[in-house]
């Protein structure tokens, strides 16, 4: 007799009666095996292979019993979890990181350590994750051949706390859209809390509830900024979409407003004063904030004094006032297409701080005694005040060392010769030599871009780079270098880890079907080998490939207490002390040099990690703020430009499509692999290339190719191509 005709003798349904006691243990384990899933009736039928109507109407039963017994906890519409109080967790199978949500809803936890692989969370286990968020991860038994899996059972810290996207109004509850395509849900907002809201405008939105059952969020209208499309709108989006706040706190403008701008002789008195001492700035032409300047002397024939003088920001803003907190949050300043988001209040980094000619001027120095051939002799770090003679812009400067002449020849001459010494003697003990190009827009009275061109780095921006180098890395010397019996105080440097051997082996296969051959046997084989490689593709097709590659192979260099030294310039020991006035690392370089210099003990390590760590994540949003800027102009650049036809090269693959970068604007689409119809292509993803089946026609990274603009999304910042 089955188990279900038993039943049919119309037996009352007991929980602790043995034969309903064994599904309940079957029921049970279901949940212990997936303890943070939702499951219905029907659904633990299914797992335990029940088919019979009883059956199935037993375990109706048993989940209501174990419902009432607390051992469940209900969702909507008949689902049930297993209650988080009887959810026993291996802490050896869970695991903190960041969280990488893709377009497509899936997600991945991204580990600290390189040595662990991604582990990959499907759509339905993200829980309340969102992207970038800090989470807690329930790693699910390895399965063989399988990606490793798991789910999210916690978020420990939100990546945002301000979203923006579109208001879509609705009768009583609005949606709002994010911006962030890699957000698969909207938050839904309450018409009361829309702030006067308009159909379609652009919002800053927080969310303010999410129920353990709901799909989406609630949330409410922080700040309005207007329509799409209009450029003041647009710019304020991406900061805030990058965690940046618009304005500085009241305090802060209170604060600042209360500093004197008069130099005391007090504190002029307590410095090595420069002011009669030849001193340049070179920076760029619509630059504000100067926080570097550069003084000569000739001492004789072959030695000179030369001076990096650095903004003494750290005199104005003193550590845990209102404009401290304001530029710990920030981080750094954000360099948009058409403005300056600036880490500090506009008195202080156009005015007070900025190092203009011809004015009075706090500055902490570094002072070389150093000879021709750029050998340092002699140093002294400390406090001054210097009175520039002179700014200067790039094109000035570089003007000056191709003509051989103009105002203060004499003097740039021998800085660029000195420099170009340097530059050798870096390049031969092992910096990798990566080029850089700047992409620049002419914009008009509206910020409308009607022109993109591409600044090279030139000699002037490699003078001003080069004693720059030389001062972080003699600063960075002068705390980290200690005897061997000695440990170094606690130091912010800046931090280069060397490549993952994979990625090496990956790029050094590659390149050498192309001909070209890497050394991989020590550090100095390998960088010295990459600078030959970069002189071998200059001006050939696969340069670019070659190039990007390169630098994908490279790690991201970050910020940190712990000195491991930075592998791509070859430096031991390495920091940033050069610009206090856009980044707030150096500030705290300059606090910890000054405390240090006065005989003060070692600052504590761990809370200075933990600013190390802000700043690197600052940066990094920083950087993504400017490139959302610049794809946005050359979207709008592109706008009117449907139909018209560009040379490019491809600058990146996908399973979608291929990327291609236009040679004159740098202005990157994508050719979907649907629109090309002369073959049906495959993925070659280790030679990134593209292969037609039939006809053996390649797409490869670095090729080059003419295209046509097909259709341009501005408020996705999105462009579409077709090959031609």
């Amino acid at each position: 007799m089955t188990r279900s005709k038993r039943r049919k003798n119309g037996k009352q349904f007991d929980l602790n009666k043995s034969g309903n006691q064994y599904y309940t243990n079957a029921v049970l384990a279901v949940f212990k095996r997936s303890p943070y899933q939702f499951f219905n009736y029907k659904q633990i039928s299914s797992q335990l292979n029940i088919s019979g109507k009883d059956d199935k109407e037993l375990v109706r039963k048993v989940l209501d019993e174990m419902l009432q017994n607390h051992l469940l906890v209900e969702g909507n519409r008949g689902k049930y979890k297993l209650n988080p109080i009887h959810i026993t967790v291996d802490e050896s199978k869970i695991l903190e990181g960041k969280i990488e949500v893709k377009q497509t809803g899936k997600g991945y936890l991204l580990s600290d350590n390189p040595e662990i692989e991604d582990v990959f969370i499907a759509a339905n286990n993200l829980g309340k994750a969102l992207n970038g968020d800090i989470v807690r991860v329930h790693l699910f038994p390895a399965r063989r051949g399988k990606h490793q899996e798991g789910r999210v059972v916690e978020v420990l810290k939100r990546n945002k706390e301000f979203f923006v996207g579109t208001i879509q109004l609705a009768k009583n509850i609005s949606y709002f859209i994010p911006d962030d395509t890699s957000m698969p849900i909207d938050i839904l907002i309450p018409n009361k809390s829309l702030k006067g809201a308009k159909n379609g405008q652009k919002v800053v939105a927080v969310i303010t509830d999410w129920n353990d059952h709901a799909k989406n969020p609630f949330g409410e209208v922080k700040q309005v900024l207007g329509f799409p499309g209009n450029n003041e709108v647009e710019m304020q989006a991406i900061l805030v979409d990058q965690t940046f706040a618009l304005n500085f706190s009241k305090e802060a403008e209170i604060e600042v407003e209360r500093i004197a701008e008069v130099i005391p002789q007090k504190e002029i008195n307590l410095r090595r004063d420069f002011r009669n001492v030849f001193t340049i700035t070179i920076d760029p032409a619509d630059a504000k904030d100067f926080d570097d300047a550069i003084s000569f002397k000739k001492l004789n024939d072959h030695l000179f004094q030369i001076g990096v003088h650095i903004a003494d920001v750290s005199y104005y803003v003193k550590e845990n006032h209102a404009i401290d907190k304001d530029a710990y949050q920030r981080g750094t300043s954000v360099y948009l297409v058409d403005r300056t988001y600036p880490m500090l209040p506009e008195k202080l980094s156009n005015n007070l701080c900025s190092l203009r000619p011809h004015e009075d001027k706090l500055c902490f120095s570094i002072v070389f005694h150093i000879d021709e051939n750029g050998k340092v002799h002699k140093q002294w770090i400390g406090k001054t005040i210097i009175n520039s003679n002179h700014r200067f812009n790039y094109d000035e400067v570089q003007e000056i060392i191709e003509q051989k002449q103009g105002l203060f020849c004499e003097e740039i001459l021998i800085l660029d010769q000195i420099a170009k010494k340097m530059r050798e003697e870096r390049l031969a003990h092992g910096t990798i030599n990566f080029s850089s190009e700047e992409v620049k827009f002419i914009l008009d009275e509206n910020a409308k871009p009607i022109g993109v061109y591409v600044r090279e780095s030139k000699d002037a921006h490699k003078l001003i780079e080069d004693f720059m180098l030389l001062a972080n890395r003699k600063i960075a010397e002068f705390i980290g270098k200690v005897p061997q019996n000695k440990q170094a105080k606690t130091f912010v440097y800046r931090v280069h880890d060397k490549p993952l051997d994979e990625k090496i082996g990956r790029f050094t296969t590659f390149i050498g079907k192309l001909g070209y051959r890497l050394q991989t046997n020590s550090r100095k084989g390998f960088t010295n080998s990459m600078n030959q490689v970069f002189e071998q593709v200059h001006g050939k097709g696969e340069q670019y490939m070659v190039e990007t590659l390169a630098l994908r192979t490279m790690q991201k260099a970050v910020y940190s207490t712990k000195n491991i030294g930075h592998y791509g310039l070859g430096f031991k020991y390495y920091t940033h002390f050069t610009s206090p006035i856009r980044r707030y690392p150096d500030l705290m370089v300059h606090r910890l040099l000054e405390a240090y210099l006065n005989g003060k003990e070692s600052a504590n390590q761990e809370e200075f990690e933990e600013k190390c760590k802000h700043a690197s994540d600052m940066e990094q949003r920083a950087t993504e703020a400017e490139r959302n800027s610049i794809k946005y102009k050359q979207t709008e650049f592109l706008a009117d430009k449907i139909g018209q036809e560009f040379d490019g090269l491809i600058s990146g693959l996908s399973k979608w499509g291929i990327w291609v970068q236009l040679n004159e604007t740098k202005c990157e689409g994508m050719v979907s692999v649907k629109t090309i119809s002369d073959d049906f292509y495959y993925y070659d993803e280790e030679n990134y290339r593209y292969i037609g089946q039939h006809t053996g026609k390649i797409y490869q990274l670095g090729m080059a190719v003419r295209i046509k603009v097909k259709k341009v999304d501005l408020a996705k910042k999105q462009m579409d191509f077709i090959f031609v």
